[in-house]
């Protein structure tokens, strides 16, 4: 790779969550919703893409906007925000943009000549009659369209659904035409909603939002976001359109349910509702997935994480981590940007996104989409605790931090596991721009987490660190 790849994957003044990945030809590309920094509301941007070299998931290309949320002809004033939306290569070798409006129940289709060209507005998927979907007496809204393709057909996995909405049974599979956007099998339901899951197998990760769906070996992989918001699972069937069993979780960007390295119910970050999917890149399989940052709902980044498969076709859940596309560890050297923080949390334990000033939050100075904007860590009060995983360390021996801040004469205390023993201290005197302290602190030669815990009675805030010899 021309560089080492980190998460978020994207750079960190972009904020595209509800990531569904594909390649197409020798590259990578990324849809998803448009968040923007310092929202007060979901998804109030356009959408853009980003593609990647498949053998190189450092370089992102910015491809710029494709869709502008006016060219529907139902949103020509540009009040309503564009939802998750998905994308899937028609039968004619077009690309089609499926997506749902925040205040609508139907689902809109944009199409365009290349995967990240100039999508332009299409129609909206109806039965036969005319009538859109969603809009028939008995349908269910429409919400977070998932695609795919099979020679003339396209299924269409739709829906949302809150555990306690008896109006709401789940994710359905509606089939279109090769004309993608006429009805020839209607709506069926394929995973259960909190109120329609017992003796499903679906219990306590029922299906919340998020559908998406992919093949690997003649297995079809239902993924989405469970009642349990903060987590990515996934059911397994040997068709598409139905017969889909509950199978596990493949990602928590709280961590919840991962014990390899703390107990599998301690949260290690401030999660909330989650949205992604799989996608096999140069013979290996990622799962995407974002996380939250600035305290909010509404400013959220994509990141990655290899998966891996067990001879079943199960998936194991896996860590999150500030090396997933990295296809590896860091180097166990040099400086490193603080907002790849994969672990943030005080002692105080929360698994969901504060909208307080009691917790620690990656932010970044300037307004959205500012390319010089510093990010990093903002509103590390007493047991603040940032953690980077995992570096492959050699004869590191200091450590150096850089802070701005009143800290009241605080301090970083530095360990390899959250709970473990102190290696050493920096002490961090006040001060009104961005200065780097350093201290001896010895890491062992290996593959290390690096956790950076303030202590004091002020308020630090982290931009960087670094290993050095």
């Amino acid at each position: 790779m021309k560089k080492q790849a980190y998460n978020p994957y994207l750079p960190p003044y972009e904020y595209i969550p509800d990531g569904e990945p594909y390649v197409f030809g020798d590259r990578v590309y990324v849809y998803g919703s448009h968040d923007y920094f310092n929202c007060k509301v979901f998804c109030q941007g356009d959408y853009v893409c980003w593609s990647a070299p498949v053998d190189d998931l450092s370089d992102w290309k910015y491809e710029g906007v494709i869709y502008y949320k006016n060219q529907d002809p139902v949103n020509k004033d540009g009040r309503m925000n564009l939802f998750a939306p998905d994308v899937t290569k028609g039968p004619d070798g077009r690309y089609y943009l499926y997506y749902v409006y925040d205040k609508v129940n139907f689902v809109s289709v944009a199409v365009c000549d290349t995967p990240a060209g100039n999508y332009e507005f299409y129609g909206y998927v109806h039965y036969e009659d005319g009538i859109r979907l969603g809009e028939r007496d008995g349908d269910e809204p429409q919400f977070d369209p998932g695609l795919m393709t099979i020679g003339d057909k396209t299924y269409m996995f739709t829906g949302f659904s809150f555990p306690t909405d008896k109006s709401r049974h789940g994710s359905m599979v509606t089939v279109l035409d090769k004309d993608m956007l006429t009805i020839i099998e209607e709506p069926k339901f394929i995973a259960p909603s909190g109120s329609y899951d017992e003796g499903t197998g679906f219990e306590d990760h029922s299906f919340f939002e998020a559908s998406s769906i992919r093949e690997r070996n003649g297995k079809y992989y239902f993924v989405y976001s469970s009642e349990v918001m903060h987590e990515l699972c996934y059911a397994m069937s040997d068709r598409i359109d139905g017969g889909f069993e509950y199978k596990g979780v493949i990602v928590s960007n709280c961590d919840k349910g991962i014990d390899s390295y703390k107990p599998a119910n301690k949260p290690m970050a401030y999660g909330a509702n989650n949205h992604g999917s799989i996608i096999e890149i140069n013979g290996k399989w990622y799962i995407f997935y974002h996380r939250h940052t600035n305290g909010t709902w509404y400013s959220r980044q994509g990141c990655i994480e290899p998966i891996s498969f067990n001879e079943d076709g199960t998936i194991n859940q896996v860590e999150i981590t500030s090396c997933g596309p990295n296809n590896g560890p860091l180097k166990g050297e040099g400086e490193y940007p603080a907002y790849i923080a994969c672990n943030l949390f005080t002692d105080k334990e929360r698994d969901t996104v504060c909208q307080t000033e009691e917790f620690p939050r990656v932010t970044q100075d300037g307004v959205d989409g500012d390319e010089n904007a510093v990010s990093y860590i903002d509103n590390m009060k007493n047991s603040a605790t940032a953690g980077f995983k995992y570096f492959d360390c050699k004869n590191i021996n200091r450590v150096a931090v850089t802070t701005l801040g009143y800290t009241n004469c605080g301090k970083i205390e530095v360990r390899t596991s959250y709970d473990g023993e102190l290696l050493g201290e920096i002490e961090i005197p006040d001060t009104n721009v961005w200065v780097t302290f350093e201290n001896e602190v010895h890491i062992p030669d290996g593959i290390n987490a690096i956790y950076l815990t303030y202590r004091g009675t002020g308020t630090c805030c982290l931009k960087s660190f670094e290993l050095k010899h």
